[in-house]
């Protein structure tokens, strides 16, 4: 298949990412091994198999900060998920800390602890519905403390656990699922790329101006990095 030709979006993305030797997007981060289990979504069925069917695969999680500001300063805190599905391609989810109120699910919002709500911040259109995803903070779960340094240190010590949880555009978040962390199967942090627009999930799709916009950005600062995708090849 012939190479397409880059967006002017791309270019300028890949420009920054060699300018600061990074990431474009939530240069500091750490990563670590995990385990996804899905129970399914309580009442009414989504209609996304990932959301209804139970399951239980390998995950590979980040957590990152988004600027990033020096030490426990606010920033807006990432967490990237990726479901190793196996011989299916991997699903990556993407989140960032933002408010658990409709009206705040998807504006970014800045914090200094791993607490509290992570939302996908762009709805997902599931046939004709919109549908966030989010990460919660378990409160049954250690906390993952300030800082990525606290945050190894909290995942060196136990394994946390952080809620998988849906909801429609104004609806209350229904939990389907969990991610525990641990330190077995951790990636190299620098050479991991996720795809947030490739690997949805099937059934879900990010659509709109925003989307090709993200798909563009994370495009040009995987090619500056020169990182490879772990993806089922249909593009990039």
């Amino acid at each position: 298949m012939a190479a397409t030709t880059p967006s002017a979006v791309e270019r300028a993305a890949a420009a920054l990412a060699r300018l600061r030797h990074a990431r474009l997007l939530h240069p500091a981060g750490r990563t670590f091994g995990g385990e996804a289990r899905i129970w399914g979504t309580p009442g009414p069925p989504a209609g996304v198999p990932l959301l209804d069917s139970p399951g239980r695969w390998p995950a590979t999680i980040r957590l990152s900060k988004g600027v990033p500001t020096p030490g426990g300063w606010p920033d807006v805190l990432g967490v990237a998920v990726r479901l190793h599905r196996e011989p299916e391609p991997p699903v990556d989810l993407l989140f960032s800390s933002s408010g658990a109120a409709p009206v705040l699910r998807n504006l970014p919002l800045p914090r200094r602890r791993f607490t509290g709500t992570y939302t996908s911040i762009m709805p997902f259109r599931a046939g004709g519905r919109r549908l966030f995803l989010a990460v919660l903070a378990d409160p049954e779960s250690p906390d993952l403390g300030r800082g990525l340094a606290e945050a190894g240190a909290a995942v060196a010590a136990d394994e946390p656990r952080l809620v998988l949880a849906a909801a429609s555009a104004v609806g209350r978040w229904r939990p389907f699922g969990e991610v525990r962390l641990d330190e077995r199967g951790a990636a190299e942090d620098a050479a991991l790329a996720f795809d947030p627009i490739g690997n949805v999930p099937p059934g879900l799709r990010l659509a709109g101006p925003l989307a090709r916009l993200r798909d563009d950005s994370y495009r040009g600062s995987r090619r500056a990095r020169g990182a490879t995708l772990s993806r089922a090849a249909r593009r990039g």
